[in-house]
């Protein structure tokens, strides 16, 4: 029997890697639906290619070779075993819980899902008996080594530490969006590539495992390791710390969570040797370089919608940058300063959610204007 499966986002980085996992394992997929936005060129490529019933772009008179479908009806089509949610931003979150409420698996690549409502989603996902399984290769490696969760006493997520751990912080102050952009072990897109540039997608993962794997923000640590080949550990109440390895590559944890529980041969099978890695680094972040990181803490640790405040501020900040509109490190400042002016709205409903959102963006959008 083949696996059904749904891409959102398919024109994108993950999209394009899954479409490859699958290409390598075509007899284990039938591909229900692919999404894009407004890269139409591309998703009828991949709808001539990979033949999905169904599509959906922002132009739905682009589309060539599928029917078109919304979102919601995407989600909605019981026809899915599985959905890899693997757009960006706050697009994700109401085809997620759409999706669960169908009683279809996720395999979730979209941080701003749980980091904006990880206390509505993960309960939801319980109460239709849905499995949410992560696609972020930290959250990938630490579902990987859970046995028991109740034997577990920490997660350890490592960082690679980005294109600034041997930097200065003045260094970060002026740097330009080509330099912020080269990451050294990971191609990806430009937001994430930012966001791991300040550390910011490592606060973002913390805020994730602690709603995945139902742990306290005081029992997440993250460890910069700059080779990028341990994706994350786990310590047991013993103290054994069981951890995955594995080369830096996207395909392997899209791969694990499409097909999970199965395992097969994928991209890149047999391809890691340790004779290969000549050493293996660990080292505590620099809290005041990646003050990014102590943010997101202190978001997860509030609650409510903090955490909304922290992604809505960070995200038009890293757009503002990338436009050269401000700075690098007026992404973290304008964050902090959200923060600080944000009313905590304790137990935000969806509404609710997308209200704080709105209003974050709004505020940023004026603060980035003082800024110039």
């Amino acid at each position: 029997m083949k696996r059904k499966i749904s891409i959102l986002g398919a024109t994108g980085s993950i999209g394009r890697q899954a479409l490859e996992v699958i290409e390598k394992l075509y007899d284990k997929f039938e591909i229900i639906a692919l999404t894009g936005g407004s890269n139409t060129e591309l998703l009828n490529e991949q709808i001539s290619k990979f033949k999905p019933k169904y599509a959906y772009a922002n132009k739905p008179e682009d589309i060539a070779g599928a029917e078109y479908a919304t979102l919601d009806e995407i989600c909605s089509n019981k026809e899915n075993d599985i959905i890899l949610v693997a757009v960006s931003g706050k697009i994700g979150l109401k085809p997620t819980i759409t999706a669960i409420k169908n009683g279809i698996d996720i395999a979730l690549a979209n941080k701003e899902t749980l980091v904006m409502a990880g206390d509505i989603v993960m309960p939801l996902a319980k109460e239709y008996g849905v499995k949410i399984i992560p696609v972020d290769s930290e959250h990938c490696a630490i579902h990987q080594c859970i046995k028991n969760i109740s034997q577990v006493d920490k997660l350890i997520i490592t960082a690679s530490g980005g294109p600034f751990l041997r930097k200065s912080i003045e260094d970060m102050k002026n740097a330009t969006v080509e330099q912020t952009l080269a990451h050294p072990r990971w191609h990806m897109g430009k937001k994430i590539t930012v966001d791991s540039a300040t550390l910011m997608n490592k606060g973002l993962e913390v805020i994730e495992a602690h709603h995945l794997f139902n742990m306290n923000y005081d029992r997440i640590e993250v460890v910069v390791h700059p080779q990028s080949i341990v994706h994350s550990a786990i310590e047991y109440v013993d103290g054994s710390i069981i951890a995955q390895l594995g080369l830096p590559s996207m395909h392997i944890p899209i791969q694990y969570a499409i097909t999970y529980p199965e395992r097969y041969e994928g991209i890149k099978s047999k391809s890691f040797s340790f004779s290969q890695i000549a050493r293996l680094d660990f080292e505590e972040p620099d809290w005041d370089k990646f003050k990014a990181l102590k943010l997101a803490y202190d978001a997860g640790r509030t609650g409510g919608s903090a955490t909304v405040c922290l992604n809505a501020a960070n995200e038009e900040a890293v757009f503002a940058f990338l436009q050269g509109k401000i700075k690098l490190f007026d992404i973290i400042n304008t964050v902090e300063t959200m923060m600080e002016r944000h009313n905590i709205v304790k137990n935000p409903s969806i509404d609710e959610i997308f209200d704080v959102d709105n209003e974050i963006r709004a505020k940023s959008r004026e603060l980035f204007l003082q800024l110039r």
